[in-house]
């Protein structure tokens, strides 16, 4: 280990944190109006991942769930999310009891690879078939609850790889290695 490096007793949350963050930017794009707006004439309209509205009123929404796409879209990206809450539990089950702190950890990071799959299939599937429901005349923006959703699925590939890599560095995290100066 380098002088004044990285110890790995004291960065072992690290993982389950980052992993809250993405279940964090999960809830607010769940939760977010920001997927689709559009500002064409004469009405404007916006989008969640549950409604459209054709106005600033909310008596012109309709609910995107009567459509199959509208059904896989929210269903798929609502399973990622799912799949980061089940990982953020298994992650702090995992470090927080010593003998069972490295039997699941690749099994982590391999749920979080299906469920950054499940993000993309919704991700992709919402804004392509968006795009031939709203007659946006060129101008459908993709808003800041469609970046959150983005960046947990992001998140959730990186943390990935870590959790399926941690397992080489099982030694150095509990400690087992005598630490080595590089002076």
């Amino acid at each position: 280990m380098v002088k004044y490096g990285l110890d790995y007793t004291r960065c072992r949350w690290i993982l389950p944190l980052l992993l809250g963050l993405a279940m964090i930017f999960g809830i607010i794009s769940l939760a977010g109006w920001g997927w689709v707006t559009s500002q064409s004439w004469p009405y404007s309209a916006r989008s969640s991942l549950w409604r459209l509205c054709y106005s600033d009123d909310d008596g012109l929404c309709r609910s995107l769930t009567d459509y199959a796409w509208g059904r896989a879209a929210s269903l798929t990206f609502l399973l990622a999310f799912i799949l980061v809450v089940i990982c953020f539990a298994l992650a702090i089950i995992a470090f927080a009891i010593p003998t069972l702190r490295f039997n699941f950890i690749r099994g982590i990071g391999g749920l979080l690879f299906v469920a950054a799959a499940f993000g993309i299939c919704g991700l992709v599937i919402y804004p392509v078939k968006m795009a031939q429901l709203v007659p946006a005349d060129g101008m459908l923006q993709l808003g800041w609850a469609y970046g959150f959703g983005w960046t947990m699925t992001l998140m959730a590939i990186g943390l990935g790889f870590f959790f399926c890599c941690l397992p080489l560095y099982e030694d150095h995290i509990l400690g087992n290695v005598k630490p080595y100066m590089i002076a």
